[in-house]
């Protein structure tokens, strides 16, 4: 996942200074040599000037992964779709453990060994949402998105990258836990974060939000509710997961965000049923040099995305997240019909091969 590629202008074909990095890394392997100019002129590759954003290198149009659920006898059941703890006296990772005392975790800075253990306490109320989660001991909101300290990298400084770590928090937060764009609202100061030279991303974005179908879903990015339909509970929305970086294409910062947030949320119309909504993104941002690269300051491209939902509906993409109310104990733990799968296990990537409906073992 991601892209990485010439560095330093330099006209060498993406897989080569691919592999002449790894290899470098152990010791081995000659440094890629230019090639010719017919050789630049048959890659196509740009010989002066600034290049076009790399395209969304990644995508593939995306299949609807969504699942629903139920809860039944006392834990949750539902569905899942298809991408850190910033602590203050955190010292170490934590390794999906919870704290019995109530204490949020240590922060999660590199993968988890095991997913977080069963957690008692029962259904979710209105006045403790996250009761019977493992969420119940993670970071509220941006506290709980772990940012590696800075360091010089490819065509920035020190300081330039902490700005750059900086403002891919801002983006996950503002696609993830704005109040406003949670209850529906246009997410304008995410988009604001991204190239608008990236044609393909831009067009994405803009189609998915005027008019949602199958291939351009806004949720595999942003987080909205339809406020005709679902209310979220309180103002917390709890997050866990980091960010990390490492040299891109032509220099950039390559920033990737691995987080899973967990919204309680209720029936719009009133009523005390609470069922959460959880969502885990992996995201891959370039933070391009915009002496090589067609770019706006302050702004990233967009080279990967993973997204894995539950309990967010599993009908017709419609924009909007849209969990299912009413109970459903009936239906059993099997309801869904499809694979079970644990949506706080963190312990492994988004599986990608997964599609359709399916059932989590809790929410």
């Amino acid at each position: 996942m991601g892209a990485s590629g010439e560095k330093d202008g330099s006209s060498v074909p993406d897989e080569v200074w691919e592999e002449f990095l790894r290899t470098s890394a152990d010791g081995a392997g000659d440094a890629p040599k230019e090639p010719s100019a017919a050789d630049r002129e048959a890659a196509g590759r740009p010989r002066g000037g600034r290049a076009e954003p790399v395209p969304w290198r990644a995508h593939t149009p995306p299949r609807r992964r969504s699942r629903k659920g139920w809860y039944v006898a006392g834990f949750a059941a539902s569905l899942v779709l298809l991408a850190v703890a910033l602590d203050p006296g955190g010292l170490i990772a934590g390794s999906g453990d919870g704290d019995r005392a109530g204490k949020p975790l240590v922060q999660e800075t590199g993968r988890p060994e095991q997913a977080p253990p069963a957690e008692p306490g029962g259904r979710p109320t209105l006045d403790e949402p996250f009761r019977g989660s493992p969420a119940a001991h993670w970071a509220n909101g941006t506290a709980g998105i772990h940012v590696p300290a800075a360091r010089a990298t490819g065509w920035m400084t020190k300081a330039d990258v902490e700005r750059a770590l900086a403002r891919s928090r801002d983006f996950l937060a503002a696609s993830g836990l704005d109040p406003a764009v949670l209850r529906g609202a246009r997410p304008e100061k995410a988009i604001a974060l991204m190239n608008p030279h990236q044609k393909d991303v831009t067009a994405y974005v803009t189609t998915s939000l005027r008019a949602p179908d199958e291939e351009h879903d806004p949720l595999l990015l942003f987080s909205r509710f339809d406020p005709a339909q679902a209310r979220p509970v309180g103002d917390v929305v709890k997050t866990r997961g980091r960010i990390s970086y490492r040299e891109g294409r032509r220099g950039a910062l390559e920033v990737s965000a691995d987080v899973t947030y967990v919204y309680p949320v209720a029936p719009a119309g009133g009523g005390d049923e609470v069922v959460r909504v959880i969502v885990r993104r992996e995201t891959v941002m370039s933070w391009d040099d915009p002496s090589k690269v067609i770019t706006e300051e302050g702004t990233f491209s967009l080279l990967s995305y993973k997204t894995d939902m539950t309990n967010g509906g599993c009908g017709g993409a419609t924009g909007y997240f849209r969990p299912e109310f009413g109970g459903g104990g009936s239906a059993g733990a099997g309801g869904g019909g499809g694979e079970e799968v644990d949506p706080y296990d963190r312990t492994g990537p988004i599986d990608e091969t997964r599609t359709g409906c399916g059932t989590a073992t809790r929410a």
